[in-house]
């Protein structure tokens, strides 16, 4: 192995590695070592995985050799040298420090599939050692002080081409240690890792293993090219004859795809491993539960950081609180909402973090991190229902605010590419959002029937209603078919509903639930009833073409003015309806539709605002189910497993989640 390029087929027979697992110890003062861990792979993708799973397995059943323990030592020596390492560029170091930790972390994935967190603990605890070892360090807590040096590296090692690779494996390591989680279809509560990272001395490091991670994504640094990682000398020599023969396999470990992967990730050409795989640790550890007796100090941190500029004296010292470049973080989210990653942050921070809300809502560039959720929301039948979800919550908790609800009508956008179902010239981004939102409703009640989905689809619409401005006419015809296809399906149901009963006189088997698909499509009526009447009362004037469309399709209402669920809030839709109706009888016949709408906009300022009943203001706020990890924890690691750069576990060992969950 040494300063020769290795074939995967070569593995089996390399002595170096033979003597890894095998069953002599070897001291961690042995030049083995520093053979051992100048290697570079050359391997092809699905070869790397039989690797670890093959052949590093062996490692496990001679436990008591400590040469695993050995291996862990051999790096927390170099650790402590590499801030040092990196100032002096010293290439060949770094590249074997990182070596050291790749191997240490295909190890650990294998141990952490086959073996409980107790038998891990041994491998790492295991005392015999080989003579010449370094005794004083029998007392450590070996696993602990592992975590710990990966998360000081991650923290204090600055992110250079030379250090790229290291900081991306110290991460991938990281994650890797966390992963127990998908071996169990129970959420796990706490456990020997969990204590290390969340209450032992890694504790103090966490604002800034949050801030580090994400600084990580906001910069989004690409994968420096191999020749930039080990230039090779002029002079050639030892540097030259090593880097030279990691320079071109180097890359492979960072492009690594996975079996059960998703169909068009892109993780096996992912230019930004590094910001990836940081943002999944990130969103793993914001989701860990609170252990029996200390909050999750990550989700603390998340809660509570403030921006750079923010110079105010907080009343109360919060814990691992710290500041950052809201502006640069902003940047990011709207540039990365791709990704389902990028989304669940956008709606972690939102939901958890006040000060970034307030933020966000203070933006006059709003259209920016709209836009890329409004088309996650359009092309729902390509996206996974996690990530629809999301967004839509993203959309619900927008409008939560007055002020967003006033300023989306404000900004005009013009020709909006993705949406092809009509040519939008020119519309505000409050009518767009109107559109893809009626849309989702739609798609969801032909094909998906998620009641969830409607609720918040129905509830975003509602807290924008009283604030409606100018809306586009298309956008006010959608909000009166989507009424007519409710309409249409109320009737389908309530004649289904007839038809049964009249068919089964005297039969006492059950009967398909027909009053439970009507109840749920009445109260879809009436938030969409609500919503139009919300509108006419506080923006009429503002709207012609809702009172147009509503006008034109006034037919629809006709059935439901008796209906007793639908009374009271038909009295103001009559009473538009009339007095426009009226107006336009007067106006005469043949009216064009030019004519139709200037005697709309006069009536308008006409009718007096007290002939309209007041009903309570539409307000919904999002409020997060109780027990969330059992939705989060499951989607975070799906997500790690479908978009983790350079890690691959066997779908048929995944227990908490289903394959097809995503």
């Amino acid at each position: 192995m040494g300063a020769n390029t290795s074939q995967v087929t070569d593995l089996s027979d390399n002595a170096s590695l033979k003597a890894l697992v095998g069953t002599e110890s070897i001291s961690e003062n042995d030049p083995f070592w520093n053979q051992l861990i100048s290697f570079t792979f050359v391997k092809q993708r699905s070869d790397f995985y039989l690797f670890p799973i093959s052949f590093f397995s062996q490692v496990q059943n001679n436990p008591r050799t400590g040469n695993f323990g050995a291996l862990v030592r051999v790096f927390l020596g170099r650790t402590k040298e590499l801030k040092i390492s990196t100032e002096c560029q010293d290439q060949l170091f770094i590249w074997q420090a990182h070596n050291a930790l790749f191997m240490i972390r295909c190890l650990v994935k294998v141990f952490i599939r086959e073996m409980s967190e107790e038998e891990l603990h041994h491998q790492f605890s295991y005392q015999e050692r080989a003579p010449g070892s370094c005794g004083e360090s029998g007392s450590e807590d070996l696993l602990e002080e592992l975590l710990l040096n990966l998360v000081h590296l991650i923290v204090e090692v600055p992110l250079l081409d030379l250090t790229y690779s290291i900081l991306f494996e110290a991460v991938t390591t990281l994650l890797t240690f966390f992963s127990y989680q998908l071996f169990h279809k129970e959420i796990l509560q706490e456990g020997l890792i969990y204590q290390h990272i969340m209450k032992g001395r890694c504790l103090e490091l966490t604002s800034r293993l949050v801030k580090t991670l994400l600084y990580n994504f906001i910069r989004q640094e690409k994968c420096p090219p191999a020749a930039h990682i080990f230039e090779p000398k002029a002079e050639g020599g030892l540097l030259y004859g090593l880097a030279s023969g990691v320079a071109s396999g180097l890359w492979s470990v960072f492009t690594l795809g996975g079996a059960g992967s998703r169909a068009g990730t892109d993780q096996e050409n992912d230019p930004l491993p590094l910001s990836n795989q940081s943002l999944l640790l990130l969103l793993v550890l914001a989701n860990l539960t609170d252990g029996p007796d200390w909050p999750n100090p990550f989700r603390q941190a998340i809660t509570c950081f403030r921006n750079t500029q923010d110079t105010s004296a907080l009343p109360v010292e919060l814990p691992h609180t710290f500041q950052i470049n809201f502006n640069s973080l902003y940047t990011a989210l709207c540039e990365q909402q791709r990704s389902d990653q990028a989304t669940l942050l956008l709606y972690t921070l939102l939901h958890q973090n006040a000060n970034m809300r307030t933020y966000i809502l203070s933006r006059t560039d709003m259209d920016n991190l709209v836009m890329p959720i409004l088309e996650i929301l359009y092309h729902v039948e390509d996206r996974n229902s996690h990530h629809v979800y999301m967004a839509l919550i993203i959309l619900l908790i927008l409008t939560e605010d007055d002020a967003f609800n006033r300023s989306i009508h404000e900004v005009v956008l013009k020709n909006i590419s993705w949406y092809t179902e009509r040519s939008l010239t020119e519309i505000s981004l409050g009518s767009l959002l109107i559109l893809v939102v009626i849309r989702t409703v739609q798609f969801n009640m032909t094909r998906t029937r998620d009641k969830y989905l409607h609720t918040n689809c129905l509830a975003a619409l509602a807290n924008m209603s009283a604030q409606f401005r100018s809306l586009h006419q298309y956008a006010a015809q959608r909000i009166i078919s989507l009424f007519a296809l409710l309409s249409k399906k109320h009737n389908k149901v309530l004649e289904q509903a007839t038809q049964s009963l009249r068919g089964r006189q005297g039969d006492n088997t059950a009967l398909p639930d027909y009053a439970q698909d009507l109840n749920v499509i009445e109260e879809v009526i009436r938030m969409m009833l609500e919503i139009i009447n919300s509108c006419l009362c506080n923006s009429l004037h503002h709207n012609p073409n809702l009172v147009y469309a509503l006008l034109y399709k006034r037919e629809l209402f006709e059935q439901f003015r008796s209906h007793p669920s639908f009374q009271d809030i038909m009295q103001n839709l009559d009473t538009v309806i009339g007095f426009f109706s009226q107006r336009l009888e007067q106006a005469g016949s043949d009216l064009s539709v030019e004519r139709v709408q200037e005697v709309i906009m006069k009536g308008a300022q006409a009718l007096p605002t007290d002939r309209l009943k007041k009903f309570p203001e539409l307000k919904f706020k999002y409020v997060e189910e109780d027990q969330p990890e059992d939705f989060f924890i499951p989607y975070v690691w799906s997500l790690v497993f479908n978009s983790g750069v350079g890690l691959y576990w066997n779908p048929h060992g995944i227990e908490l989640f289903s394959m097809d969950s995503g």
